[in-house]
């Protein structure tokens, strides 16, 4: 099928209140030309440079996802366009972020990232941690950056129970989350569910799901 086709598909099968993130990484700008000229605005990457790169050369009416762990020293290179930062894990990355916003005189939108998965490979926060970190007195000093929401990635598994379990893991962190509030905290958001189980995480409670293969086929590594 046609990246057209695949995403008509995809978009029939969420309900309105979820929103899709056409995960682009390793695609080339013809293939999201493909799917921006279908109708798709919001894509989602995982390098810095790539994004930045495809962002210089797409229509400016795109909002571009950073979903991939985030290293301080890259954020400069997405400060003056990136919409939302998927994967936010540390006081550190939100000083940077918002260091970086402020200079292109922007708030930016993050995502608190929860560790669910049980692999060690998965970048996250405990929702302990997480509480704490949104409490506390340098996360309100921060001025140009809005936490929005959180996302999860559940383990790479084929055990449908053990990836409901992790969804239904970060749907309660964000239910205990969701009573804090700030000028710069207000939680509505929930990133989680991928092309093999996004439909198991809009049953979980997703509000955001970051599809890429089941649009535009196997990645190229």
């Amino acid at each position: 099928m046609s990246i057209q086709k695949n995403l008509n598909k995809i978009k029939s099968q969420l309900p309105e209140h979820v929103t899709l993130v056409a995960v682009s990484k390793t695609k080339p700008v013809s293939d999201l030309m493909e799917a921006y000229d279908a109708g798709q605005r919001i894509f989602g990457e995982n390098k810095i440079q790539e994004m930045a790169n495809k962002y210089e050369q797409m229509p400016k009416d795109i909002e571009w996802h950073m979903i991939g762990h985030v290293q301080s020293n890259k954020v400069k290179y997405m400060a003056s366009f990136v919409s939302l930062i998927h994967g936010a894990d540390s006081i550190k990355l939100l000083k940077e972020i918002n260091k970086q916003a402020k200079k292109h005189d922007r708030i930016i939108n993050c995502l608190l990232q929860i560790k669910i998965a049980s692999e060690d490979s998965k970048f996250g926060l405990s929702t302990e941690v997480a509480s704490t970190l949104i409490n506390s007195e340098p996360f309100s000093a921060l001025k140009n950056i809005k936490v929005i929401g959180l996302m999860g990635m559940a383990t790479f598994t084929n055990d449908k129970n053990q990836v409901k379990q992790e969804f239904d893991i970060l749907k309660s962190s964000f239910n205990e989350l969701k009573a804090f509030e700030s000028s710069n905290l207000k939680l509505e958001t929930i990133s989680m569910g991928m092309s093999g189980d996004f439909e198991l995480a809009i049953n979980s409670g997703s509000t955001m799901v970051r599809v890429g293969s089941s649009i535009f086929g196997l990645r190229n590594y």
